[in-house]
């Protein structure tokens, strides 16, 4: 990330501050943000996490970033791309995307202006061959931006995540989709 960030027409996509702490434990235990995820993170699991993220970005130049609006300063909720860590549903260099956003900036875009954002740096900088993602089964806001960004679901490749205990049954199946860079740079970019 060029000066350690990206940006678009209305968002800044950067690293963590503290300034991000009550907006990150919100993101992290309010039960609309949170409905398809099996936990709830306290404030201190919240920060430890935060400081992870940021430390990820520093060392590798992305990650799931804070998403920042560029008038007013609001931090919404994050963005980026990570390495997926889903062996051996997808191989150990495998990337994806992932949002989360508050409640209050639903349905304006962001997220899916955000996502184009990293699949172009994603695409265009880092030279990846693809970027998936994948959401529970029904989590019809994250499929939307999925489908919004250009990818496409890929049912074959559809799997039950193997960190929700079956205790979650409705939140063990998950749907993936997937964006190729030769697709992405023929008809999304």
């Amino acid at each position: 990330m060029s000066s350690g960030l990206l940006e678009t027409e209305r968002l800044l996509l950067r690293n963590w501050s503290d300034r991000d702490a009550v907006m990150f434990h919100r993101l992290n235990s309010e039960e609309r943000v949170m409905e398809f995820f099996p936990f709830r993170r306290n404030f201190s699991e919240a920060e430890e996490l935060r400081k992870k993220l940021a430390a990820a970005i520093e060392q590798q130049g992305y990650g799931f970033a804070a998403v920042e609006r560029r008038t007013g300063g609001d931090s919404l909720g994050f963005c980026g791309i990570v390495q997926c860590r889903l062996e051996p549903l997808f191989a150990p260099d495998e990337i994806e995307i992932g949002w989360r956003l508050l409640p209050e900036y639903w349905g304006k875009g962001y997220a899916t202006e955000a996502a184009r954002e990293w699949l172009r740096f994603g695409f265009e900088d880092l030279k990846l061959p693809r970027i998936v993602s994948f959401a529970v089964d029904g989590n019809r806001r994250s499929t939307a931006v999925m489908e919004r960004i250009g990818m496409l679901r890929r049912p074959d490749l559809d799997f039950d995540h193997p960190r929700v205990s079956a205790t979650h049954p409705r939140l063990k199946r998950h749907v993936t989709y997937v964006i190729e860079r030769t697709d992405w740079l023929s008809n999304c970019r």
